[in-house]
């Protein structure tokens, strides 16, 4: 009788394990942390892990060289306030900016992972303001497209239950130069890229922005993937099984995004 349990056991377990193996890829991988970068460099040395967000900064820049984290539709509706208290991060270790850079340089505190992002908690709302998740920024970017960008996020971030997001500064030229007695490096641009599951499967889309005033479309940023990483080199959604990820960052569906 015990030998015949063990075979029915035995054989249940092997089904199970062909189920899965036949499970559709999009549906088996494992999507924990899919918007943490693959990154690789001597001026990293800190990953930082917050509440609401990831972060590594550039020691040598004294910003942030990504800020990803998952925004769900819970924590869009969050309640708590903004704190408008921007502080030095007391969990790096090592020199970072603070409030003396910036003041009369002529650059907001532009948030990478935005404030409004992170409502649901006193203490997300407050490791929001961290200067290690903050870099300098043109006031008509921050409160314009920059924005409209973080409001799309929201947006998404509702229809689908969900939204990856990373984002960062670009430094090429460094023609904006450097503010403050710490000399924080003003970027040149900034990127910002999206991952959602639709019923249909992922689909993502990258944009960048100038750090400069202007207001344009959200479309004439817009981007796939593989630019951003071109421009970044960073490697990007890289849990996904292979043949999704090539096919989600080389393309992305003006339509799904509202940018037709």
């Amino acid at each position: 009788m015990k030998k015949g349990l063990l075979k029915i056991f035995v054989l249940i377990g092997v089904c199970l394990i062909l189920w899965w193996c036949k499970t559709p890829s999009s549906v088996n991988q494992n999507t924990t942390k899919l918007e943490i970068p693959i990154y690789s460099d001597a001026s990293y040395k800190q990953h930082l892990v917050y509440e609401g967000y990831e972060v590594v900064l550039n020691e040598k820049m004294l910003i942030p060289e990504w800020v990803a984290y998952e925004l769900t539709d819970e924590e869009v509706d969050g309640t708590n306030p903004r704190s408008n208290h921007f502080r030095t991060d007391p969990n790096f270790n090592g020199r970072q900016a603070d409030d003396d850079d910036y003041r009369n340089s002529g650059w907001d505190r532009g948030h990478m992972a935005s404030a409004a992002d992170m409502k649901l908690t006193e203490q997300m709302m407050r490791e929001s303001f961290y200067f290690t998740n903050i870099c300098p920024q043109n006031h008509n970017l921050n409160s314009g497209d920059w924005k409209a960008l973080e409001e799309l996020v929201r947006e998404y971030a509702n229809i689908y239950g969900s939204i990856y997001v990373t984002c960062g500064p670009i430094v090429t030229d460094n023609k904006y130069g450097k503010i403050g007695t710490n000399q924080v490096t003003v970027p040149d641009a900034f990127y910002k890229i999206m991952l959602i599951l639709t019923p249909n499967g992922y689909e993502s889309i990258g944009f960048i922005m100038e750090n400069k005033a202007g207001h344009k479309p959200l479309s004439t940023y817009a981007m796939t993937v593989d630019e951003v990483e071109s421009r970044t080199g960073l490697d990007f959604f890289h849990t996904l099984p292979d043949d999704i990820e090539k096919k989600v960052e080389s393309t992305y569906n003006p339509s799904v995004w509202n940018l037709e």
